[in-house]
């Protein structure tokens, strides 16, 4: 899963995307283009997001859901909690500062 998760997280467009998930979830694929072309100026086809949000949703931080026609697109950030739970080591000196 790890793979997966830094496989998706290493494209400039999916991390973009992932940003514009952050500030507004449960977003169409509509959405998301027009948010993408609008404010980050990137010219990338409906099809090519749509393989970005595949990836996303492999790595599990994407999830979908339909209503009606409409699919909505809506961040998972407990992946990303995984990681960082993985290799955070508690600071048990009380120190403030980090070790090399």
């Amino acid at each position: 899963m790890a793979d997966d998760l830094f496989k998706a997280l290493a494209d400039p467009t999916r991390r973009t995307i992932l940003d514009e998930l952050t500030e507004k979830s449960g977003q169409t694929l509509f959405e998301i283009c027009s948010r993408l072309s609008m404010r980050h100026q990137l010219g990338i086809s409906r099809q090519g997001v749509s393989q970005h949000l595949a990836v996303l949703e492999a790595a599990g931080l994407v999830e979908t859901r339909r209503e009606g026609r409409y699919k909505f697109h809506d961040l998972n950030t407990a992946p990303l909690r995984q990681i960082t739970e993985r290799w955070l080591v508690p600071d048990t000196s009380g120190s403030k500062e980090s070790t090399p």
